[in-house]
Formats: C-alpha cells, structure tokens, sequence
C-alpha cells in the first residue's frame, strides 16, 4: 500500500465527510486561502457565507481530523469547508514535509528565545499580551486570585465572566460574538472546578449558584443558535453539583435553591436537573422540594415545570395514591389524564381501580366531541379480556356515533364481530352513514364516509350506486382500481373523468399520477377491445401537452 504522505487521502476525506458535504466540498476549493502548515496542523480561512477559520490535525496513523467554526463544523462535523482545506492539502502534499519541518524549527527558534529571556522580559511580554487581549487578561485574572484564595476577586472575576455586556451591541449578543461569551463562561466554570479541588468546595458551591442566576438574567439576550452558551452554562451547573457532592451543603437550604431555580421561568439555560442532586438531598431535602413545589402549586404556578416536578418526586417516593391525586387536580376534557391515572394504577396491580378510573373518563367526557382514542381502547382491551363483549360494542358505537371515521367503522365491526352482533351493528351503522351522506356533494375532496366504508369492506356494487354525484376524486379512482376488471365500462368513465382533472397540475408527482391513470384507462380499453379510441385519445392528450418535456419524457418512460 502506497505510503500517505500527509496521513490521509481523498478517501478518508470522503469517510469522515459523507457524500453530499464531500461533493459540496469540491466547490469551495478556490475558496481557501491563508494556509499555514504547523507541526501537526493545517490551518486555513475558506470563504463561503462567511469567512470560516478551518484547522486539520494530521495525525500520522491515526488519519486526520478537522474542526471549522461554521455553524455544522461546531457541531463537530468534518464539513464541506474542512474538505476543501484537507483537498488543497494533498494537491500540496509533496511540499507539506519541508513545511512541517519549518514550521518545527520555527517552534524551536521561539522557545529558545523565550527560554533565554530573563524574568523581567517574560514578564514584559506577558504584560503586553494581556494589556491587547482582555480575554487572557480576564482569565489570568482569575487565575492569579484563585492561586492566593482571594475569594472577593474571585467572585468579582466570574461575575465579569459571566457579564455579557461587553459582548453585547444595542443590549444583545450577536451570533458572532457568542462564540467569545462562551469561552468566558467556560473559564468560570474551570474556575469554579478549580476552588472545589483546592479544599474551598462550599465557597464554589455560593459563587456556582451566583453565576447559574446571572446566567439566566443573561442568556435570554443571547443569539445562541448553535448551542455555545447552552454547553458552557451546563458546566457551571456541573461544577456546582460537583461542588455541592463535596461540601455537602444543608439538604433544607439546597432543596430551596434548586426549586427556586428551576421554577424560574427565566433561569432555565443550565438545563438543571433536581434530581442529579439526589444523593446530596438525601430524604430530608427531596421531602423539602416536596413541599416547596406543593407549595407552588397551591399558589398557581404558571408553567408545566411544577407540575412535572411534582410528578417526579412522587414517582421517587412511590406514592401512587399521591400521584392520582395530582392527576386528579387537573382533568383534561378528552380523557387522556384519566387514562394516564389508569396506566398509573394498573402498573401498581391496582387493576380494577384503573379500568373503574377509565370508565369514570369516558363518563366524564362523553359531551366531548373528542375522546382521547386510547382511552376508548384502554376500555374495549380491558372488556374483551374479561369476557364482556357486549359492552366494548356498545363503547365503540358511542365513539363512532361522536366521531365518525373509517377506522371508528372498523373497530366497530370489529367488536360486532368477537360480541356475534355485526350484521345488526352494520345496518345501523350504514343507515346513520347513509344519512350522513345525503348532506355531502363530490369533488376533489371530502367525499362521504359511507363510500369508504363500502370500499373497505369490498361491497363494489354498493358502492357504485351510492357515488353518483357524492364520491370525491379519491374514492372515485379507488373504486375504478377495485373494479377495473368486473366494471371496465365504468372503471373507464371515471379514470378519463380524473385524467381531465388531473391535466392541470404540474411537477413530477402530478405527472406520475396522470400517467397511472392513462395506464389503468388503457387496461379498461384493452378489456373492452377499444385499444384504437385509447391510442387516438392520447395522441391528442399529447399533442395538448406537447410543450411540458419532462411529462412527456415521463410518459415515454411508461410506454405511453
């Protein structure tokens, strides 16, 4: 196997890429500019919707990998930019070996000329790198404070981090600028880990939760659309469980933090989860969030938050009566709370609680035009399982007598049938559709339930008698689909009647529709030995039509 020169070729470029990023890849090669080779990385600018900074590390045996700062390459995806950077590498490669070496010898130019400044000339240059740059003087800032324990300028220094008004124009982040917030905020947060590994754990834990609350206060400022942000105030968040695992903070006094936090509509961007910190809340503090979120609701708490909290405390403590009881509190009209208390209750072995509370929910919602379709199958399962066939039918006729639809006629007559009662349900349910069909018109759309409803159950016959000026486009082609062959004279009348309407519209799909139904209207012609009038009836659909290529490329393609 041939030697790579520069530690991958066009086809790893390919693997990592994909096709489609690969191919889009090829279009953006006279787009890169400004490529420096360094030891083990490549680095270049690409131009595209923006000017992207992409940097490849070779990686010798291990291939290469890439990073851009475009929004798919933050996601950590080897993207179109990274290939058109990784392609004009190897159209260099020759050359990349003395580039490699020069780039070392520069490197080690460098650390001998640093190693032979005295410390007052290192200083120097350290200070004039930090008076130009006030990220890195930020970050030493902190760092400095937290050598020497000095809580008050530590605090003052994460607070800095945190603040996002030196990034902000006209009071808001740009895009452009979230990347640099976030690396700011990801400094407080190594900050943070920092003190909990130098012994001050309950220091951290206080500034943690002073960042977390100005975080939130700030990110609703912040056009965060490739998730910068969102990732770095996670790992404050986790620098402050981290924390709180090692100082072991009062379980009463941290049940109170965290609900106050997660209740807060506005603070949210930490993502936290009360429940990571379970092991330091112990009973004591998760009866405390208990009780704070109880407390919240009885106030009326806005949001679903609460509610979902509460939901997950009782579930830990495993009072399935408690759980009832909130469900109980706030009854959706179409049944789906009552349903989800059945659920509860049949998991807990409580079997006939859970279908009583399934009852009570089809009871309770019976007015409603809509009843949660599960709930009515909760009911028909449970009754079919206990020998009470009767009832299931009688529970899908009502449903079908408040929504009607073809799949409410099919559980019906499903029921009908395992109860033996079908042929008395079937005429009834026929005579309410025949009704309801007498208010319906044809067209395109709409056409009535009962013609689906013959159509499903293979009745063709009836079903051509009741479509006549009732049945829409659809049911017309399926019943001429279903009785091409026992109906062609009239199978023939209704494809040619849907070809006419079908010549209007345009793009591939309506194209392919149209060319099935001329090949389902050539079959009529073949059964009734007309083939001649279909050949002359197409040819003047064509000459019609002429001007619309790619329908006639795609009636070629189907011999028409």
């Amino acid at each position: 196997m041939a030697r790579k020169v520069v530690g991958f070729d066009e086809g790893d470029l390919r693997a990592l890429a994909g096709v489609r990023s690969f191919e889009r890849g090829l279009g953006y090669l006279n787009a890169v500019s400004g490529l420096e080779v360094g030891e083990v990385s490549v680095t270049a600018v690409v131009h595209g919707t923006d000017v992207y900074e992409v940097e490849l590390t070779l990686g010798g045996e291990e291939g290469v990998s890439g990073w851009c700062d475009c929004p798919y390459g933050r996601e950590v995806n080897f993207c179109k930019h990274c290939v058109a950077v990784g392609l004009t590498v190897l159209q260099r490669e020759k050359a990349i070996p003395h580039q490699q070496s020069a780039a070392l010898a520069r490197s080690s130019v460098v650390e001998a000329w640093l190693s032979a400044l005295s410390r007052e000339e290192l200083l120097a240059l350290v200070r004039e790198r930090v008076a130009e740059d006030r990220e890195l003087r930020r970050r030493l800032e902190l760092r400095a404070a937290a050598s020497r324990s000095d809580l008050g300028t530590v605090r003052d220094r994460i607070v800095a981090l945190i603040d996002p008004r030196p990034f902000a124009q006209y009071g808001y982040i740009q895009y452009a600028n979230a990347s640099g917030y976030a690396r700011q905020v990801a400094e407080a947060a190594r900050a943070l880990r920092a003190w909990t590994a130098n012994g001050q754990a309950a220091v951290a834990v206080g500034l943690a939760e002073e960042a977390i609350r100005a975080l939130g206060v700030a990110c609703g400022e912040i056009d965060d659309v490739d998730g910068v942000v969102r990732k770095a105030a996670v790992a404050v968040a986790e620098a402050h469980m981290e924390a709180c695992g090692v100082a072991r903070p009062d379980p009463d006094r941290l049940a109170d933090w965290l609900v106050g936090t997660v209740l807060d509509d506005s603070n949210n961007v930490a993502d936290l989860d009360p429940f990571d910190y379970a092991d330091v809340l112990g009973p004591r503090g998760l009866a405390r969030m208990r009780q704070l979120t109880g407390e919240a609701l009885r106030r009326g708490q806005p949001g679903w938050v609460a509610r979902y909290l509460m939901e997950r405390l009782i579930n830990a403590e495993g009072d399935v009566d408690a759980l009832v009881a909130l469900h109980a509190q706030d009854l959706d009209p179409s049944g789906t709370t009552h349903l989800r208390i059945a659920e509860e209750l049949e998991s807990a072995g409580r079997v006939e609680e859970a279908l009583a509370w399934a009852e009570r929910g089809l009871r309770e919602c019976a007015a409603e035009t809509h009843i949660d379709g599960r709930l009515v199958d909760y009911v028909c399962v449970r009754y079919a399982e206990t020998g009470r066939a009767a009832e299931s039918v009688a529970v899908r006729r009502d449903q079908f007598g408040r929504a009607r639809s073809l799949a409410a006629y099919q559980q019906l007559r499903s029921a009908a049938r395992a109860a033996d009662c079908w042929e008395a349900e079937r005429a009834a349910a026929l005579a309410t559709l025949k009704e309801d069909a007498r208010s319906v018109r044809g067209g395109r759309y709409g056409g009535p339930l009962l013609i689906d409803a013959l159509l499903d159950e293979g009745d063709v016959d009836a079903a051509w008698r009741e479509a006549a000026g009732r049945a829409d486009d659809r049911q017309w082609e399926k019943l001429a689909d279903l009785s091409r062959e026992t109906h062609p004279v009239e199978a023939l009348g209704a494809y040619l009647r849907l070809v006419k309407l079908s010549k209007e519209p345009t793009g591939d799909r309506a194209y392919q529709h149209l060319a099935g139904l001329l090949l389902a209207a050539r079959d009529c012609h073949r059964a009734l030995g007309t083939e001649d009038a279909f050949t002359l009836f197409l040819t003047e659909l064509r000459m019609g039509l002429k001007r619309r290529r790619k329908l006639m490329s795609i009636l070629d393609s189907h011999g028409l």
